[in-house]
């Protein structure tokens, strides 16, 4: 079956670093459409960002353009998520997902657009 196993989370300083991973099996990795989404107390599920599954596509949420980058290896059926400049309002749960339809740009960030996902990678950075 599908598995999406988030690592890479941990507790940060604020403006620190953290590299998130998503190792997929169980499906044909180069066929999918990746997205990162993540998940704080009291909040919707929201999203961050995603690939497609060419890698010739990139979307991110306004919050984390420009500080976080995801990218992809076919090679190792993996997906990452490089957060730089970190703030304590990134403090959340993260989460893969993973989708082989066809998605147009502007329903990438929608979570019913994904078929598969992970259960998430805690995330803490502190002030």
């Amino acid at each position: 079956q599908v598995q999406l196993v988030e690592s890479g989370g941990g507790l940060v300083q604020d403006g620190g670093s953290l590299r998130l991973s998503c190792a997929a099996s169980g499906l044909t990795f180069a066929s999918y459409n990746m997205g990162w989404f993540r998940h704080a107390g009291g909040k919707e599920r929201e999203f961050v960002a995603a690939i497609s599954w060419s890698g010739g596509y990139t979307y991110y949420d306004s919050s984390v353009k420009g500080r976080f980058t995801v990218s992809r290896d076919n090679a190792k059926s993996t997906v990452y998520l490089q957060m730089n400049s970190l703030k304590p309002e990134d403090t959340a749960d993260y989460y893969c997902a993973a989708s082989n339809r066809t998605i147009s740009s502007n329903r990438f960030f929608a979570t019913g657009s994904y078929d598969f996902w992970g259960q998430g990678t805690q995330v803490t950075v502190s002030s």
